[in-house]
Formats: C-alpha cells, structure tokens, sequence
C-alpha cells in the first residue's frame, strides 16, 4: 500500500462515516447500525460499484479509475476542494503525482523585489506548506517577529498551534486553524512524499489534540483569498482581507498581502500599527529592517 493509496482509503472511510443514511436518501431505521455513518455496502450500491471493488478501495489495495471517482464524489457529495483531493491522491488528473525530495525553499529574487515594493501593507511569501520564505515589516509588526523563529520551526501551521502569541492573536484561532488544516492537507495530496511534510505532522499530531483531530478529518480546501480579524495588543481589533497570490513561474511560492476596507476603522488601525512600529523601532535603534533577499528578510521586532 503506497502513501497515497492509504490516504485516499482513509479519507473515504472518514467520509462515509460522517454522512447518514437520510442523507443520500435511505432510511435511518431500516437495519440496526453497529457504527455511525453509511455502510461498506450502502456506498458501493449507490456508486454502481461492486462491494469487494469498494472494500479494496477502502483497505488500500487499489488505485480507482476516474469513473469511479466521479461516482464516490456523487454519492459523497464531495465538495469541489474535496473531488481535486480525492483525483490528486488517485494521480488521476495530474501527471506524476509523487513528490521529488527538495531542500528548503528559498525566496525568489523577482518575488522578494515584488514584496520590497508592497510598504503600505502587511505581506508576506509562503509555500504551499505554509513556510514562511519572507515577510516585510508591517507582517511582522502585525504578528510576530518570524526572524527569532528558528528558520526550520519557521511555518505558519506549526506557529498558530505552538506558538501562545499566535493563539492570543486571532479571537477565532479554531476557524483559522481548521482553515490552514485544510489548506495543508490539500497539498500534503499533492506531495504524499514530502519529509518535511511528513515531519511537521507527525510532530503537530503528538503535541495537539485538536490538530490530530482535524487532521483525521476530510476537510481539504485550496487557499484563495479571505477575512482574518486580529486581536492586536498595541491597536487593538483589525479586519483584514487577505488574498494569496501565485505566479505561473513558481507556483510553490504565493505572496500573501492583507488589506483593509478604505475608510474603515481597520485602514486607520492600520496606520496607527504602521506609526507604532516605525516609532517603537526607530526609538530603539533596532527592530524590523526593510525586507531583504533570502529567507531571513533581516527582521527583528522586540
């Protein structure tokens, strides 16, 4: 059993097991259920598929045709985030869908130029992984100096659930997480492979619960764009919206730039965390440097 023939079973029993019989249109009461969810055979009826072809699917013996896949995700009723999972685990829409071993990314130059020009607003570059390659000032002063991370502890799904200041920042930190659980597990489809990956899981599982939990779930999404409110220590409460962006260049490095409604309280929170840090660090005599090339971007902040 290969790493993705093993999730793929996973997320299926998962799946079946959330959903009941009235939801796909059986009766609740018709047998006595040992387990909560839809039966082995229930699922294989539905989808026109023989019982023992969906109990191998299940137990990881084989690897399922489009067809096929098209008819678990009807039956499912995948949602479309989960239907790109299930056909990256099942290399059936992509070519190749192991993941080569890589080092550690590294910020492209013509990226880190894009992100030196953005002054105005928080941004920053991460992997699809959720590394954190680069940031500039206003990034850091709104979350946390990401320079006296470690650069191999330098993640942003690792940093919300072992890091307090992390937690106090976000007054929907479950939301969040689960968010970033999704877009993580979305791309651990896509890398099955990835030891680093593999290593950032295995160690969030031990140390979280709720990691571990939402882990085991079927919850996958791609990462687009949306609304985070920050419970800032210096300026209070701010909504921003973030979006993430991607060159077709190097799609394994997205810039992610928040912004805030113009005219609204959150652009004039914004102005005044702009004017604190500038303040507090100019002050100092150090603090967050103007971002530079390399991983490291040359911040500091307290």
């Amino acid at each position: 059993m290969n790493a993705d023939q093993n999730e793929l079973a996973e997320f299926l029993k998962a799946r079946r097991s959330e959903l009941a019989p009235s939801d796909v249109g059986l009766p609740e009461g018709a047998t006595h259920r040992r387990v909560a969810g839809l039966r082995r055979d229930e699922v294989a009826q539905l989808a026109a598929i023989s019982i023992d072809y969906y109990t191998r699917l299940e137990q990881g013996r084989i690897r399922p045709s489009a067809p096929v896949l098209a008819s678990l995700a009807r039956v499912m009723q995948l949602s479309d985030d989960q239907r790109t999972y299930i056909y990256e685990l099942a290399g059936t829409n992509v070519a190749g869908t192991k993941s080569r071993r890589r080092a550690p990314q590294k910020v492209k130059p013509y990226v880190q130029r894009v992100l030196d020009h953005i002054t105005d607003t928080p941004a920053m570059v991460m992997t699809p992984t959720h590394d954190i390659l680069a940031w500039n000032p206003l990034a850091a002063a709104l979350m946390i100096d990401f320079g006296e991370v470690p650069e191999r502890e330098r993640n942003f799904l690792r940093l919300i659930f072992t890091d307090p200041r992390m937690r106090a920042l976000y007054p929907d930190w479950e939301g969040l997480a689960r968010a970033v659980v999704a877009y993580v597990r979305m791309e651990a489809a896509r890398k099955p492979d990835d030891p680093r990956l593999a290593e950032l899981v295995g160690d969030l599982s031990i140390r979280d619960p709720h990691f571990r939990q939402w882990w085991a779930g079927t919850h996958v999404a791609l990462k687009r764009r949306g609304t985070r409110i920050y419970n800032h220590p210096v300026v209070g409460e701010i909504a921003l919206d973030w979006d993430a962006l991607t060159s077709d260049a190097e799609p394994d490095q997205q810039i992610i730039i928040y912004t805030a409604e113009p005219g609204s309280p959150s652009e004039q929170a914004l102005r005044d965390l702009a004017a604190w840090a500038a303040e507090t660090f100019d002050a100092s005599g150090s603090g967050v440097a103007p971002a530079r090339r390399g991983s490291t971007s040359g911040q500091s902040r307290r």
